[in-house]
C-alpha cells in the first residue's frame, strides 16, 4: 500500500515496509548450481552427445543381433556359393608326396567340406584333419589353385626302427612316432630297439653309431636298459654292454670298433662283451666245441669253465 502526502506542493511516496522486505527476500534467493553447471560444455553440446551415444548404442545392439543370427556368415556363404557356381569350385585334388597312404582316402578326407566352392574351402581345417587322421603324415601344406584345383603337399614320415615293448612290435620314425603295428613274421630290414622309452632315443642311438661308423652295417638293434644305458646287438649274434652316459658310451663303442677292426671280434668265438667298467672288457665265449680264447689273452683259472675272460684294455 502506497500513501502520498503532499507537503509544500511536493509529493512523497511511502512504501509498505512488509512488501519491501518480501521483495528483497525474493531478489536475494538464487537457484542452487547443479553438477552440469561446473562442466566446460554447454547444455546444447551435452544434448548432442547424448543423442550420439543413444544412436551408437542402437548400432551396437543391431550388430550384436546380426552376429547372433549369423547374418554375416549367411551372407558370406551366399556370396561364396555364387562364386562357386560361376566356375570356381573344387573338381580336382592334386596330391604330392604320397608313398604309403591311399590317395583315394586322402582325397576323400580333403574334400569332406560343407561346400566345394573355392572361397568356402577351409584350408586350416583340412590341414588339421589330415594331421590328426594319418600318423604317416609329418607335415602337410594345402592351397588353392584357381579355378578348380585343391593342391595337397604331404611330407611322409620315414621309418627308422622297429620298437618292441610288452611283446608288441611297432614301426617308428626317427622321432619315435608310432606309425603302425607289425607282425613278427613280416618285419622290415630295420634296427630293433627294445625297452620303455627306447623309441624316443633313436637320435642318441644314431649319434653313438656315428662314433663307430664301421659298426653300422653290422648293427642289428639295441635294448634301452633301466632308462640309463644301451646294450647293442650285432647281426653276427654278439651283444655289447655299454656304460652309462653318452660320452662314456661313445668312447667305449669307439674303442670296441677299433679293437674289432684289428682283431676281428665279431663273427668269431665271442658271445658277449661287457664294457660297463671303465678301462676293462669282460668277454663271454660261445659254448661250442672249438671255442677258444685268443692266444694273446690269458686263459681261465684251473677248474673254471672257459666261457668268461676278463682283461684290461
Amino acid at each position: 500500500m502506497t500513501a502520498r502526502i503532499a507537503r509544500g506542493g511536493a509529493a512523497t511516496t511511502r512504501r509498505n515496509p512488509a512488501r519491501a522486505s518480501s521483495g528483497a527476500k525474493r531478489k536475494g534467493k538464487a537457484k542452487p548450481a547443479g553438477l552440469l553447471d561446473h562442466l566446460p560444455i554447454s547444455p546444447k553440446t551435452l544434448r548432442k552427445l547424448g543423442t550420439w551415444a543413444f544412436v551408437l548404442a542402437l548400432i551396437v545392439v543391431a550388430v550384436a543381433t546380426a552376429f547372433a543370427f549369423r547374418l554375416p556368415q549367411q551372407i558370406g556363404t551366399f556370396v561364396g556359393e555364387r562364386v562357386g557356381a560361376a566356375g570356381f569350385a573344387v573338381t580336382r585334388v592334386e596330391l604330392r608326396g604320397l608313398n604309403r597312404l591311399d590317395p583315394a582316402d586322402v582325397t576323400k578326407t580333403a574334400l569332406d567340406q560343407p561346400s566345394q566352392a573355392m572361397p568356402l574351402i577351409d584350408l586350416d581345417e583340412i590341414h588339421a584333419r589330415l594331421i590328426a587322421k594319418y600318423r604317416w603324415i609329418k607335415e602337410v601344406r594345402v592351397h588353392r589353385r584357381l579355378p578348380d584345383t585343391l593342391v595337397v603337399e604331404i611330407e611322409e614320415r620315414v621309418p627308422a626302427a622297429v620298437w618292441q615293448h610288452n611283446r608288441e612290435l611297432r614301426l617308428v620314425d626317427g622321432e619315435g612316432v608310432e606309425l603302425q603295428a607289425l607282425r613278427s613274421d613280416a618285419l622290415p630290414d630295420l634296427p630293433l630297439v627294445v625297452g620303455p622309452g627306447a623309441q624316443h632315443r633313436l637320435g642318441e642311438l644314431n649319434a653313438l653309431l656315428d662314433a663307430a661308423a664301421n659298426l653300422r652295417d653290422r648293427f642289428a638293434g639295441a635294448t634301452w636298459i633301466s632308462g640309463r644305458r644301451w646294450d647293442f646287438r650285432f647281426k653276427t649274434g654278439e651283444t655289447l654292454l655299454l656304460p652309462e652316459g653318452e660320452r662314456e658310451a661313445a668312447d667305449a663303442l669307439r674303442r670296441f670298433a677299433e679293437m674289432s677292426e684289428r682283431r676281428g671280434l665279431l663273427g668269431g668265438n665271442f658271445l658277449r662283451f661287457d664294457m660297463r667298467v671303465a678301462g676293462k672288457m669282460i668277454v663271454q665265449l660261445r659254448q661250442t666245441p672249438d671255442a677258444r680264447v685268443p692266444a694273446s689273452s690269458p686263459g681261465p683259472a684251473a677248474g673254471e669253465p672257459p666261457q668268461d675272460l676278463s682283461r684290461t684294455i
